[in-house]
């Protein structure tokens, strides 16, 4: 039922919310099995590992923000790539997953498909539909991610002027929301809990960031706030701090009170998200390795 939701709304918004040249079906012709590669793929990833839906959500997020939705965190490059800025280095991940989906699609559509539209429909491939067409950058500006990114202990008016900076706007903020550091403010008992998971700074022990959740995209997320159990600072923040008030806590409560409202509004998010600056027409090019610009 959930899913018919998420599809239902983005029927409804897409042809309100799509601009530049992006189409729901720009690779009908040239690669008609895209989709179904795609899925392929992003189902054994998650059979592997379910974390990694979010984990490929959060990789499409931080490649928006950094001079749009271009491919361009997924560039090696040294410390001056994306991949090395604060926000994104020993954070972010996924690359393999994306490796793995490009190989396979390019055995089925030579140069034809950008790394920017791989990533950006493995992101959705667990939630919902997006417009393609997008072509890949050919810059990685670590310094860009360094400042435009949210960072973990950003107060939440720094977090909600730098998505206005891409155009988004704060309801975006609260159904994307961001991803940081521990927060000092848990609850206690979670805060106990954690601690016994991560004895003697265990670096290789993880912590479920949507607790007492299942693996279904849903709302608890935002019951989780409201008790004090959002893991991270630029979670809980967006209930807890004075700034809130005002803000983001109203949205909160009322994606608890009414699931509908908020995955209306992340499918909304997504495709704005999805929109920031992309390259189309001869912007660009198509990567045959999304790690590296053609030569």
């Amino acid at each position: 039922m959930e899913s018919k939701l998420m599809l239902l709304a983005f029927s409804c918004k897409v042809s309100i919310l799509s601009r530049s040249q992006l189409t729901s079906d720009f690779y009908s012709s040239s690669c008609p099995n895209l989709s179904k590669i795609v899925r392929r793929e992003v189902q054994k990833a998650l059979m592997n590992e379910m974390r990694m839906a979010a984990s490929l959500l959060r990789l499409h997020f931080h490649d928006c923000f950094v001079n749009g939705c271009d491919g361009s965190i997924l560039l090696d490059g040294g410390d001056d790539a994306e991949k090395s800025a604060i926000p994104n280095l020993n954070s972010v991940r996924g690359y393999e997953v994306v490796d793995t989906i490009k190989s396979s699609v390019e055995s089925a559509c030579n140069g034809v498909v950008s790394c920017a539209d791989i990533l950006a429909i493995a992101a959705r491939d667990s939630v919902l539909l997006v417009l393609l067409g997008r072509r890949d950058g050919t810059l990685s500006n670590g310094t860009l991610a360094n400042s435009a990114l949210p960072a973990p202990f950003d107060p939440l008016d720094t977090i909600i002027a730098k998505f206005t900076d891409v155009g988004l706007n704060l309801t975006d903020v609260v159904s994307l929301s961001g991803t940081g550091a521990p927060d000092t403010t848990l609850d206690t008992a979670m805060l106990s809990d954690l601690q016994s998971l991560c004895q003697n700074g265990d670096g290789n022990a993880t912590a479920v960031l949507d607790r007492n959740s299942s693996d279904l995209f849903d709302n608890h997320y935002f019951k989780n706030l409201v008790s004090g159990k959002g893991l991270l600072s630029s979670d809980q923040i967006l209930f807890s701090s004075d700034e809130a008030n005002s803000t983001s806590k109203p949205l909160v409560e009322s994606y608890i009170n009414n699931s509908g409202l908020f995955f209306g509004d992340f499918v909304n998010s997504m495709i704005k998200m999805g929109n920031i600056n992309p390259k189309t027409g001869s912007n660009g090019e198509i990567r045959k390795n999304c790690r590296v610009i053609n030569s």
